[in-house]
């Protein structure tokens, strides 16, 4: 007689850490039960017994398979954390990244007015904009982005979170309201279109449209670095954030361009993955 597959949850736990493998296999699985059973993760520790209804198990399994297919957590689960906030997320953007938390650090630490013009160029979800607002109040932040799915996802996530950032269908500044800025932050596309990972992990279930810019990826950042002048108060900023070797090339072009005080900084690991640079008054720029 065949023995009852376990239904407890270390018994399910188990089974989908193998099978998922990789360094957060057991946080995956943990994650991932937790959102079918509605138990907080520590349930799992000090109740590792429970059993499991059968429906909520096939449910899980059927996460599980998306899971060890590559499909990512953030996608099954239809949400991510940034910034200490929840944030909706779907296949039509990226997924907001820890590492991107270290663009609005800086951007915070700017010597910006206290009713600072700021937007948030290719917004995606919106994590960028609705972390600045959720330190800013006093700033007035819009955003934009292309795709009209995460346009409505970060409207989605702006009203979650109470925030008043206005978010807009723009390509870059194409279609923003006309006046201009303190600052324009953005995390644009900046891979390029032959790189290997594109093939990896989860980057192979995001928009290509939100991770590639041509041959040597920096197709969009040249576009905004371009244009951002025209839409820059004097002594605005432009923040970027950009792939672990292109600081030299980013900040060519902001220098080329005509911004001051450019440098680039450091994300969580330690590599140069943000530019920066302030758009001087006339003056300043007729003496440079």
């Amino acid at each position: 007689m065949t023995s009852k597959p376990s239904l407890t949850c270390e018994a399910l736990l188990d089974d989908a850490a193998r099978r998922i493998a990789g360094d957060s296999s057991r946080l995956d699985a943990e994650l991932l039960l937790a959102q079918v059973t509605g138990l907080g993760r520590s349930a799992f520790r000090a109740f590792p017994e429970r059993e499991v209804e059968v429906r909520l198990a096939i449910e899980f399994e059927e996460l599980v398979m998306q899971r060890v297919q590559g499909m990512p957590v953030a996608y099954l689960l239809g949400h991510q954390e940034f910034w200490s906030l929840p944030f909706k997320v779907s296949s039509s953007t990226l997924i907001p990244r820890p590492d991107t938390e270290c663009l609005v650090e800086q951007a915070l630490e700017l010597p910006l007015p206290d009713s600072a013009r700021v937007v948030d160029l290719g917004t995606g979800t919106g994590a960028i904009a609705l972390a600045l607002a959720s330190e800013r109040p006093g700033w007035a932040i819009s955003a934009c982005d292309l795709m009209e799915d995460a346009v409505a996802l970060a409207q989605a996530n702006a009203s979650q979170l109470k925030l008043p950032v206005e978010v807009f269908q723009s390509r870059w500044f194409a279609g923003l309201p006309t006046g201009s800025f303190d600052l324009i932050v953005s995390n644009p596309p900046y891979v390029a279109s032959g790189d290997h990972h594109l093939d990896e992990g989860d980057v192979r279930f995001e928009p290509a449209s939100a991770l590639v810019s041509g041959a040597d990826g920096l197709d969009d950042i040249r576009l905004i670095v371009s244009e951002a002048p025209a839409w820059l108060n004097a002594e605005g900023w432009l923040l970027l954030e950009h792939g672990f070797d292109q600081a030299e090339a980013v900040q060519g072009l902001f220098t080329t361009r005509g911004f001051a005080k450019v440098e680039s900084r450091k994300d969580y690991g330690g590599n140069d993955r943000m530019t920066l640079g302030q758009w001087p008054r006339k003056g300043d720029l007729h003496a440079q």
